[in-house]
């Protein structure tokens, strides 16, 4: 697994590739974590190329979530999401907890 951070002018932008699981999950953690000790809010999840997500992987995804939204702070939205991982973020119940695009370019723009 692989996480690299990409800085635009409205928000940051991590690129996530590879599978997300509770052995990865500590490394998707950091890198958001690293983002919110800027001040940064504001983040694009790329998800083009994960091939698999586990409840660990949710579950920062979720923590991470909550941050961003204590005082209206910002969000995380998910973009280009697989359709299997796009499945398993339903059968949990938090499809409606993340704004899901299909372009980055509309992802960065929705901030």
């Amino acid at each position: 697994m692989n996480c690299t951070v990409i800085e635009y002018k409205r928000c940051k932008v991590v690129k996530v590739t590879g599978r997300v699981d509770s052995s990865t999950a500590p490394q998707v953690e950091a890198a958001l974590n690293g983002i919110f000790e800027t001040g940064e809010h504001h983040i694009v999840l790329d998800m083009t190329e994960v091939d698999f997500m586990s409840s660990a992987g949710w579950w920062v995804l979720i923590e991470a979530q909550k941050k961003c939204k204590h005082l209206n702070r910002g969000e995380i939205v998910l973009v280009n999401v697989q359709e299997k991982i796009r499945n398993s973020l339903n059968l949990v119940g938090m499809d409606t907890y993340f704004k899901l695009y299909d372009d980055l370019t509309k992802a960065v723009g929705s901030f």
